[in-house]
């Protein structure tokens, strides 16, 4: 066999093809032809954040790139099940992927080629572009409604399970863009933002009643877009009547909302954690499946989510009313089902996702761990659960914080003692830049 004929396997996830990507390509071309094993959206998500690009679209771009014979999806980081199926001669990569999260891979790669006595070729890293750049100033740019929309779904098809965290303000969307740790090399982050009525309503100093109307909490949703690019969850707490809650759709998909989660309880709201300490009254299963008919029917994309949330739990009526309720929901066309409990431990819930299992038809799993919020993302997400939302946490850790710095002016006659709570005023007045741009504050190792 000549040196030309010998098959080149290169693993790529290609998502801001850049002149890195580019001398990679010609470098392989050169020894023989060149199979681009790309890398799925699941692949990708499964140790940083989704592509920009789905997988379709990124695979037209390198089908089209110059020295690229064949395009095959690579489903894992792991590269050894493309390569025991393709068995190439020579696969080529980056010098850059010694150390990090990727160095046990390369060290696969390399044990699997001997078995046929293929050898591994790596580029020399190209200087002054990387992923990370193009990344921030990707960013920088922003998003679109139609993208952001989009995004939710996208994130349930590729991730085990999908972490979501409550923006009240501008502020604290900025702390679930840009928040992430490094834990064995795989970055950790919030994947979208949940906009709660309860924190919305706290933040104004008024009752979780629908005291503030939609325009109000659409405002919020506005803030949020012009600082942010992920997906926002809504919610839309009953819905109110099917008449009005069409028109709330509506406008949640225009902005680019990726989901409403709206509750069956009828009369005037009080929070679920309230439990039957206060009267609150299940919604008809008939009266909130036309709510949710009605909801889809005035939908203009297929890429809107109207989640049902089911309230038996919290109400005491038991999990074979829950069931029941959403095998009724997913029939009248619920995107998703939230199930909801005031219990301190996560039994009840486990519990329900075991026999929802079951279901002939399924729909993605929402649960809210607010008060049981000792079960770990790994066991909701073994428990069949695709999204977990984090609903009041960080305006419930902003409050103590600053009545303590409160008290502590007060006892002290000055502010000097309260110091320890305070960010520096250098930082404060640089933080909005930073987060946005470099990315400094809200990043830990």
């Amino acid at each position: 066999m000549s040196e030309k004929a010998k098959n080149v396997y290169v693993g790529m996830s290609a998502d801001l093809v850049h002149p890195g990507h580019l001398n990679i390509i010609k470098e392989a071309s050169k020894l023989g032809r060149v199979t681009i094993g790309l890398l799925t959206d699941a692949a990708i998500a499964s140790y940083k954040r989704l592509p920009y690009l789905e997988f379709e679209q990124r695979k037209a771009v390198v089908e089209n790139l110059k020295g690229v014979d064949k395009v095959v999806p690579q489903e894992t980081l792991d590269y050894r099940p493309n390569l025991e199926k393709i068995r190439p001669d020579i696969v080529v990569h980056g010098d850059d992927w010694k150390e990090g999260v990727q160095q046990e891979v390369r060290q696969q790669v390399i044990d699997t080629l001997k078995k046929w006595g293929g050898k591994l070729v790596e580029v020399p890293y190209t200087k002054g572009i990387s992923s990370t750049m193009l990344n921030r100033a990707v960013k920088e740019v922003g998003t679109t409604p139609e993208i952001r929309l989009k995004r939710l779904k996208r994130l349930i098809k590729s991730k085990k399970v999908v972490r979501i965290i409550e923006a009240h303000n501008g502020l604290t969307g900025l702390i679930a863009e840009n928040t992430r740790v490094k834990i064995n090399g795989v970055t950790k982050e919030f994947d979208g933002m949940w906009a709660s009525s309860l924190t919305d309503s706290t933040a104004k100093g008024k009752p979780d009643i629908e005291a503030v109307d939609i325009s109000q909490r659409i405002s919020n949703i506005n803030d949020l877009a012009e600082v942010t690019t992920k997906p926002v969850i809504f919610d839309g707490d009953t819905g109110g009547q099917s008449e009005h809650f069409v028109f709330t759709v509506r406008t949640l998909e225009r902005l680019g909302v990726s989901a409403v989660i709206i509750e069956d309880k009828v009369g005037l709201k009080k929070n679920s954690l309230f439990g039957t300490d206060v009267e609150q009254q299940q919604s008809p299963i008939d009266m909130f499946c036309e709510k949710i008919k009605s909801g889809k029917q005035a939908l203009v994309t297929d890429d809107f989510m109207i989640i049902a949330r089911i309230e038996s739990l919290i109400l005491k009526a038991g999990l074979d009313d829950a069931l029941k309720r959403a095998e009724a929901y997913i029939n009248a066309g619920a995107d998703g089902i939230m199930i909801h409990s005031k219990e301190k431990t996560p039994d009840e819930i486990l519990e329900f996702c075991s026999r929802y299992k079951k279901f002939a038809r399924k729909v993605p799993l929402v649960v809210v761990p607010s008060t049981y919020d000792t079960v770990y993302e790994e066991e909701l997400a073994e428990a069949g659960v695709n999204i977990v939302i984090y609903a009041n946490q960080l305006l419930r850790s902003a409050y103590p914080a600053m009545v303590d710095t409160a008290k502590t002016i007060l006892q002290s006659g000055r502010a000097y003692e309260a110091r320890k709570n305070l960010m520096p005023i250098s930082e404060i007045i640089s933080l909005i830049p930073d987060c946005i741009g470099k990315e400094k504050q809200c990043e830990t190792e």
